[in-house]
């Protein structure tokens, strides 16, 4: 049995209310389609085609376009007055994933919605990750690597760029050089995750799972790290959203799987 993909849609996304006012974030669109099933078919590529969304703010939406997503992508025949609706378009282009919709509550923080959907993951370990990230990380080796660490967790590691440009001066003051933007040395993490079972023992109905649960893990040595040298961006506010829809736009999409 392949592990369940676990993806948090239930935050309310405030630092890019000019999208979020009407739709949940994992709804905001990158090009023609909501980032979140960019993610879905991430893992779909992979063989990994069932999943658990964590639900919270406008969490309805999320719903919706899933349940009327054969209408939206398939040429449809309707008799009028019988109400009998079939589908006549080939449906072979269709993902066949298996989806729970699990309500995680409108305020509940990340370990809290882990916790409540406990009940649907029946193996033992599941891929966890964020409704707001797109990479192009090879989900079969972090599989692999998860199991070779044989830890509780294991989170991914990438690399991004500095927000800010860095000027190299030398020791009498003078400016030798600039970098716009470089990449930082120091590993953050990428939102990408595998979890034994076992880290429902840690959670409780109100935990965060990036602070007290990730520093417990660590003391205890029962976290690994994938390091990502690949493309990974978050789209964590108004202008992230701008640059990967005019990557889009462009033709430049790493993280699109056929």
């Amino acid at each position: 049995m392949k592990p369940k993909v676990v993806i948090l849609c239930g935050g309310k996304g405030t630092r890019l209310r000019e999208e979020t006012e009407k739709k949940p974030k994992p709804m905001v669109t990158i090009g023609h389609h909501p980032i979140l099933l960019h993610i879905m078919k991430h893992y779909s590529h992979y063989g990994y085609n069932s999943f658990v969304l964590c639900l919270g703010y406008k969490g309805e939406f999320i719903k919706e376009y899933f349940l009327n997503y054969i209408d939206r992508c398939c040429d449809l025949q309707l008799n009028l007055k019988d109400g009998v609706k079939s589908v006549i378009k080939d449906q072979k282009g269709l993902d066949n994933w298996d989806i729970i919709f699990a309500d995680t509550g409108l305020e509940t923080n990340t370990g809290g919605r882990i916790k409540r959907v406990e009940k649907y993951i029946k193996g033992e370990y599941f891929f966890l990750t964020y409704g707001d990230g797109l990479s192009n990380v090879n989900l079969k080796e972090l599989e692999k690597f998860f199991l070779q660490k044989g830890r509780i967790g294991l989170v991914t590691g990438t690399r991004p760029e500095s927000k800010y440009g860095q000027i190299a001066v030398g020791s009498d003051s003078i400016i030798t050089g600039f970098k716009e933007k470089p990449i930082l040395s120091d590993y953050i993490n990428g939102g990408f995750f595998v979890f034994n079972r076992k880290i429902f023992d840690y959670l409780d109905e109100n935990c965060v799972l990036e602070k007290e649960i990730f520093e417990r893990l660590s003391r205890e040595k029962e976290l690994a790290l994938f390091r990502h040298e690949g493309f990974w961006k978050c789209m964590d506010t108004y202008k992230d959203y701008q640059e990967l829809n005019e990557m889009w736009k462009n033709g430049n999409t790493p993280w699109k799987v056929e």
